[in-house]
Order: structure tokens, then C-alpha cells, then sequence
């Protein structure tokens, strides 16, 4: 079974302004269709050739790591992609609850997510998760992903550069700034929250 570049969930125009069409042709279209080839030629026929993305970087972690950046990275890439819509969203009411609970208001769980993601040093990612009902923000570097622990990832953010150099250059926070602001997915992070359980990539 061959592990699948997931459609994108909108048009590559639609995060524009604060993503251009052109970013997001690299970066899907390079970057996470070279993660999928990668974990298709190296699994291809071995144990793992029937696995699903989330089994081979459950698998792969601390044992193959070439296998686990590459797995980790098309997994971490799809879960961006649902992360954002060009559409206006907001989280469920029991979302919601959570982040009043544990931030305050919406406003401050987003600006605590672009303070993650502004602040990472390197390439890596900014999440929004939730332990055991309890919502928090970290940032995992290069290739690494909440999955392998007890973290049920809500959102993320990625702060790689090719996810914005095109745009913003060396401008991470305008990049950020406009993710938090206008694109994040809360009914994504909704279902995220609400199934307890981290997101299976479709495909």
C-alpha cells in the first residue's frame, strides 16, 4: 500500500494574500510530495509496505531515522494543510470551553501559538495540543511530531522556511501573523479535540 500525496483541501490560490499560489506550489508540490516518494521508496518491500503513515512513524521513531524525517515530514505536511482554510471558522463550543479554561479567550491561545512560532530557533513546528483534555502550545524541531508522545495535536504552524521565504523572506512573523490571524482551521482543531485521538492521514 502505497502511502498517497493527500489532495490539497482548497485551491493553491485561496490562502493568498498571506500565502501566495506560488508558495504553496513548492512547498506541496516539492516538499511534501518528496517526503511521500521518499517513504514509498524506502518502506516499498519491507514489514512496513502495508503500514499507514501513522503506523511507519510510530514504527520508525528512534529506530530508522531517516525513515521517521521523512515519514514524520509527510505527516506533520498534511496536518499544516488541514490546519488552514480560507474560510471563517471558529472552535466548537466545547474548543472553546478549553481555551477559556486554559488561555483565557481565543485571542490569547493565538497570539501564544505565533509567540511559539516566532520565537522557535530553526526549522521545526508550532502546535496547539491537547494532554488529556488539557490544551497547551510547544514546538517540536525539524521533523519531529506530537504523535510519538502522549500530545493529541489541534493545529500547527510550520516554521520552516520554505514555508514562507518566497513571501515574507526573513519576515517570519508577518508570516505568522497572517496564519494566526486569517487562516487557522478551528473546525479542524474542533474535530481534532473532540476525537481525543491524533488525526489519521487519509491516504
Amino acid at each position: 500500500m502505497a502511502i498517497t500525496l493527500l489532495p490539497l483541501p482548497y485551491p493553491q490560490k485561496a490562502l493568498s494574500p498571506h500565502i501566495s499560489a506560488d508558495t504553496v506550489k513548492l512547498h506541496y508540490g516539492a516538499h511534501h510530495k518528496g517526503y511521500v516518494d521518499k517513504v514509498n521508496a524506502a518502506v516499498r518491500s519491507g514489514p512496513l509496505a502495508n503500514a499507514s503513515l501513522n503506523e511507519i512513524v510510530i514504527a520508525s521513531n528512534g529506530r530508522d531515522q531517516e525513515l521517521f524525517n521523512s515519514a514524520a515530514q509527510a505527516w506533520n505536511h498534511g496536518f499544516y494543510w488541514h490546519s488552514m482554510t480560507p474560510d471563517d471558522t471558529g472552535p466548537s463550543d466545547a474548543l472553546k470551553e478549553a481555551i477559556i479554561r486554559d488561555f483565557g479567550s481565543l485571542a490569547a491561545v493565538k497570539a501564544a501559538l505565533a509567540k511559539e512560532a516566532e520565537a522557535h530557533f530553526a526549522s521545526g513546528w508550532a502546535w496547539l495540543v491537547a494532554d488529556k483534555g488539557k490544551l497547551a502550545v510547544i514546538s517540536t524541531a525539524d521533523a519531529d511530531t506530537p504523535i510519538t508522545g502522549k500530545a493529541n495535536p489541534l493545529l500547527t504552524i510550520d516554521v520552516w522556511e520554505h514555508a514562507y521565504y518566497l513571501d515574507h523572506q526573513n519576515k517570519r512573523p508577518d508570516y505568522v501573523k497572517g496564519v494566526t490571524g486569517a487562516l487557522l482551521n478551528w473546525t479542524f482543531a474542533s474535530e481534532n479535540f473532540e476525537r481525543g485521538s491524533a488525526w489519521d492521514y487519509p491516504g
